[in-house]
């Protein structure tokens, strides 16, 4: 199921709800899936119009306002959409026995949570924004000292993974990139664990959300392939540290300053 956390936002309110009914749509179709009072042909193949045509609107509007205001990302959104659009389209329910149709259809779903929460992080926050620098800058900063550290130490990891990317003097980087995938992951799992008993330990209120917000995130680097980077390289590092990169600056100043706010007011010098 999809959970539409604050590091979902991108501060566009249009777009905003448009992602919010797409994560209902998605998670509607998931509860359908497993109704078995309703008939599976008529339920999945009316699951599937409905999210191809909402998809589908939800792109123009999005493309209709990168246009707008000049977003130079817009190409690359374009690229993403058309390619999620074609994998839909190449999906035929009809004529698949109830079994094969249930399987199709959840398979399909998968695919499209999946797809959905990886490209609002990494791509959608950015749009009406300049690329986030590599750069720990004091717009990062919490409040707290250890959260602090270990959010730049992060930022370092993802501007040597940057550093790696554009090494043309390495012709094969494959043992390097499977060195900085796990960095990253057992870094990130650190840090969440860190955090969440500091949370818990000055009874911030909204750790059940962060907890929420750190688990999404674990499980998408959980999901990394190493099998199959080595033919395409760059690109691999480049979406995974495009994701990790905005991710992580948005989780940072829509969530995690709430607690160095609630810190600095209940705790701090009593």
């Amino acid at each position: 199921m999809l959970i539409f956390t604050d590091d979902c936002l991108t501060g566009i309110e249009e777009i905003d709800n448009e992602h919010k009914k797409l994560f209902k749509l998605i998670n509607d179709a998931y509860v359908d899936l497993n109704d078995k009072t309703i008939d599976k042909q008529i339920a999945c193949i009316e699951l599937l119009r409905n999210l191809k045509n909402y998809a589908s609107t939800h792109f123009e509007h999005e493309e209709a306002y990168m246009k707008q205001i000049n977003d130079p990302e817009l190409p690359h959104q374009q690229k993403a959409h058309e390619a999620f659009k074609a994998k839909i389209n190449n999906i035929h329910l009809t004529g698949l026995s109830d079994e094969n149709l249930t399987k199709t259809a959840s398979d399909l779903l998968d695919y499209m949570s999946r797809w959905l929460f990886s490209h609002v992080i990494s791509s959608d926050t950015l749009i009406g924004k300049t690329k986030t620098p590599f750069t720990f800058t004091d717009d990062y900063l919490v409040g707290v000292d250890f959260i602090d550290n270990e959010h730049r130490r992060l930022f370092e990891i993802m501007s040597q993974a940057n550093n790696l990317i554009n090494d043309e003097t390495l012709f094969d980087k494959y043992d390097s990139i499977i060195e900085i995938i796990e960095e990253l992951r057992e870094y990130t799992e650190f840090h969440f664990a860190d955090e969440e008993r500091f949370m818990l330990k000055i009874g911030y209120p909204n750790l059940d959300k962060q907890e929420v917000a750190h688990a999404l995130f674990v499980s998408r680097l959980n999901e990394i392939n190493l099998d199959n980077i080595d033919d395409n390289q760059d690109d691999y590092l480049n979406d995974l540290l495009s994701f990790l990169l905005n991710w992580l600056s948005n989780h940072i100043k829509r969530m995690d300053k709430k607690i160095g706010e609630y810190y600095l007011t209940n705790h701090k010098n009593k």
